[in-house]
Formats: C-alpha cells, structure tokens, sequence
C-alpha cells in the first residue's frame, strides 16, 4: 500500500498541513505502521505520539536509522535528517494514526458485527454476559476490554481497556482472520477522547452509567460525558442500535445523541412499571447466584445470572439490551445468561472450610463501592470487614467520597495502599481519612473495635490483618483492584494479586481452600 492511499483516509480536519520528501519520493510503499520506534523496520511508517511522559518526536532520529520510510509528526524539527524518507505534518498524530491503521488493515469493523459498551462501572461485566449469550447463539466471539483480548484459541493480557487504535484495528483484522463474526468491546472515555476507536463502526453501542471517575483526565463530569457520548454520535453506525440504561441520570443524552444519529434506542430500566423496552420485573440476589424476570421485546423471560450482586441486575439488563438489538432469541438468551462465566476480579469469592466469605473486586469509584457493600450488607451472616485504597497520581477528590461510602456499610475499615504510583502512599491515605471521620482511627492490632479503621500503606499486610480478625460467618470484601496481577508502586509494575494473598491469607489461618475458589494461576486467569 503507499503512502497517499493511507493519507485518503483522513478526516477534513486533521489533514496534513506540510510534507518533506526525502530522496526516495513522496509517496512510498508502507510495509507496516508502529508508533513504538524500538519496533521499526525498512518500509514502516512511524508515528510520533505525545504521551503523558514519553513524546515519540524525541524518537524520529532513531525511528528514521531502522529504516521508516516516512514518519507521521505533529512537528518537524529543523535538523532532522529525512534521508530517504519523507515526513507527513498533521494537526494530531494520534488522531491521524485511528483511520490510517483502519485504511492499512481493510476496515476490519465493516466485516464484524461490532459491539460497544461504554459506562463508568459494570463495561467488562456487560461484556461477559453479552459475550456468553452471542456464543450461544452460534456467533464466533471475540472479545476485548479490561481483563484481556480474546478470541478462537487467542487470549492476550489487556494493557488498556481500549487499545491504542493501531493494535485494535490489528486485532479486529485478526478476529476476521480467525472467522470470528461478531466482536464485544469495552470502549473508555480515554480510548474516545484519544481517537482510539475511530475507524470503527458500530453496530451496537450501550451505556451502563456514568459517575464520579477520570475526573484528573477530563476535568469535570461534563466533559467526561462528552467523550462518552462520542460512541453515539460519532461511531454508531446510523442504522445501528443504542441500549441506553435510562435510570442513569446521564441516559436522557445519550438518548438524544443516538436519535441524533439515526439510530434506533433501546431503553433499559429497573423500573417494572416504566415503557422501558427491557425491563426488570423481578429480582433475588442470592450469595452464590441471582433470579430475575424481566420484560423483553418479544415477552416475559425468567433468568437464572450465576453472577451475585445487584448492580450485575443492572449489566444484565444491558446485556439483554444487546441481545435484544441482535435479535437473539429469548430461549437462548436464557441459556446464554446461565452460562455466563465468573468474570475475573469482579465480585469474586474466595472462599474455604470453617473460614470467612471473602470476595475481591474491581469496585474503584464511589458509586461502584457503594453498590459492591450494599449488595453484601444484607448478605452477610456476621460481620463485613472492608479492605480498600485509592490509586495515586488520579483524582484526589474521589478519595474521602468512596471512604464514605465504605464507612456507610462496613463494620470494620482497612484503609491501605491501591496503586499509589509515584504519589506518597501516606499522604493519599490522608485524603482517604477525611471520609472516614465518623469512626474511631485504631492502630492494626486494635483493629477488632467497634466501628473502628485502620490505616496499613502495604496492601499485603492490610489484607492480612482483615482475614485474621474475620470470624468464619464473617465476609470479607477487598476492593479496588480486582483482576490486576501487579500493583504500581514509584514507577515499577510489582508482582500482586488480591486474590492470591487472599488465599494465602486463609491458609495461614488453617482453611483449606476450596478447590474451585482456588482457581488457576494468576498469569493463566487473565
């Protein structure tokens, strides 16, 4: 393919302003594009990407040395040497990179049913139960979001929620490849901000809820629902579905955003009595599964979610949404729900003979903890013990607010390191404190006091000392972090999963873990 094939996809405004041809012409054959300069070889054209702490333009000399053949930049400097190749000026390279991988790779979106979920909480949730419902209808599956990409016999550890836009359009190629039809994607207000998603279609695009979170990124809620809104009226194709979750405070826009679009709406609600078009009419969540009939398109549907936690009702019913969008059956529906898989780090239990229930998950924004503890409260027998922290270097003012909502249900509080990242662990927990004014502040090994917190920077030990106050009717929840298998501390990525110092935990209190609560290794889960 050359070069000013690539170019054509471009949209009006982030054409190029400037190019410098080097000796071999200005438009060459492009043998590959990259955006990592390490990863350069002869014939690939290198996008320079300006990052929160790394800009490509630093990397063009070497990028250029492998053999680029030309190079994508938002700026040119003076003394660079071209050689042979040339150099394409652009408003935003980044941007520039989304349609020239979707040109380069043939449109993979056009071939797919492509489905998007979209919401502060409960995206990777949807995504499992759309997932399990579209594989038993027949569909070949392929899906990417927080946990992993995966599709046929491939299964790669995800690096962000939506994949920078030239690895999405090689999975989505990928996918095609593979005979996978149909492809279900968590899609972040950062991948739409940043142009990630552009060059896809969408055939579905659901909304689950919008609340406090990112707020260090976009600055307020308005913009932050802005970017969101962008799956509607931006990449929905027009004759495509929105699912809208309209018990959000935020449904209503992305409503009128779809219907600005051309796209048909479907409305999801808890409320039995609404005009909804899917429905909840009923619900039992249990400690190890949840009941629900619901109201559908074609009639009503008893479901059986082996997923526990009210807010699951929620992503159940923009599931359903989804499946309803595509047609599917209410019969295989059912089954499809049914057979939805435990998803990693989301409401997971850890569990063993004669010890206390403990769950882990990725709950890390206040309404998701306040939805993650009200779901338990009533479920507990005993007590509710409460591990969680705040992750540094991201929105402070969310701190103290999710501490709240863990003081409002829990019975014991360890507050404790997150992903402190380059931010003083003491002083994030600081903030934490000031949501948590209402109880008394112990030291550790006077933790087992009446409504009482502890404050333990390193999370191992906050665990530990959680489970070993645990009676065996107790539960106990470790949030925030869910699935992730590392915990950033400085600037390293360290070895550390919730749940396997949870099991560790247990043991060295004397349970034996039960075989399925154990699981696989860590690096084979996600």
């Amino acid at each position: 393919m050359r070069l000013d094939a690539l170019l054509d996809a471009l949209p009006t405004h982030n054409q190029p302003t400037r190019r410098a041809v080097g000796t071999a012409g200005p438009d060459p054959v492009v043998r590959g594009l990259v955006y990592e300069s390490r990863a350069v070889s002869p014939g690939d054209v290198f996008f320079a990407l300006r990052g929160s702490e790394v800009d490509g333009h630093d990397y063009l000399a070497g990028a250029l040395s492998l053999g680029a053949a030309a190079v994508v930049v938002e700026e040119l400097p003076a003394d660079l040497d071209l050689g042979a190749a040339c150099a394409v000026v652009v408003p935003d390279s980044r941007r520039a990179l989304a349609p020239m991988s979707a040109r380069f790779f043939g449109e993979p979106s056009r071939e797919l049913a492509l489905i998007g979920v979209t919401g502060t909480n409960g995206k990777t949730s949807t995504t499992y139960l759309a997932e399990s419902i579209l594989a038993a209808n027949g569909s070949a599956v392929g899906l990417v979001g927080t946990v992993e990409v995966r599709y046929r016999d491939v299964r790669q550890r995800a690096v962000n929620t939506t994949p920078e836009s030239l690895d999405l359009q090689a999975t989505l190629r990928a996918m095609r490849t593979k005979g996978v039809d149909t492809a279900v994607m968590e899609v972040s207000s950062h991948g739409l901000e940043e142009g990630r998603v552009d060059g896809c279609r969408f055939r579905v695009a659901a909304f689950t809820n919008l609340t406090q979170d990112h707020l260090d990124y976009h600055g307020d809620m308005d913009r932050y629902r802005e970017s969101k809104l962008a799956l509607m009226h931006d990449h929905l194709v027009p004759d495509g579905t929105a699912v809208v979750n309209v018990d959000d405070p935020s449904g209503a826009a992305f409503v009128a955003a779809a219907r600005d679009n051309g796209a048909r709406v479907l409305r999801v609600s808890r409320r039995s009595d609404g005009d909804a078009e899917v429905r909840l009419l009923s619900a039992d969540v249990g400690i190890e599964r949840t009941r629900a009939r619901v109201a559908l398109p074609g009639g009503d549907l008893d479901l059986t979610l082996p997923l526990i936690g009210d807010f699951n009702v929620e992503n159940l019913l923009v599931a359903l949404g989804i499946a309803s969008a595509l047609g599917i059956t209410p019969e295989v529906i059912a089954r499809g729900v049914a057979e939805c898989p435990q998803v990693p780090g989301r409401i997971e239990c850890v569990t063993g003979s004669s010890a206390p229930r403990v769950f882990v998950d990725y709950a890390h924004t206040p309404d998701a903890v306040e939805k993650l503890l009200a779901t338990l409260r009533p479920l507990c027998a005993g007590r509710l013990i409460a591990v969680f922290g705040c992750g540094g270097d991201r929105d402070r003012a969310k701190r103290p607010l999710m501490a709240e909502a863990v003081a409002r249900h829990a019975d014991r509080i360890v507050a404790t390191s997150d992903n402190p990242r380059t931010e003083d662990p003491e002083r994030i927990l600081e903030d934490v404190c000031q949501g948590l004014t209402g109880l008394s502040r112990v030291t550790p090994d006077a933790l087992d006091t009446e409504r009482s917190y502890a404050c333990i920077v390193d999370r191992r030990e906050a665990i530990d000392a959680a489970i070993a106050i645990a009676a065996p009717d107790d539960t106990v929840v470790i949030a925030g972090k869910g699935h992730e298998d590392y915990q950033i501390i400085g600037r390293e990525r360290l070895p550390f999963c919730d749940r396997d110092e949870a099991v560790r935990a247990l043991r060295a209190r004397g349970a034996r873990i039960d075989r399925e609560a154990e699981g696989e290794p860590t690096e084979s889960r996600v």
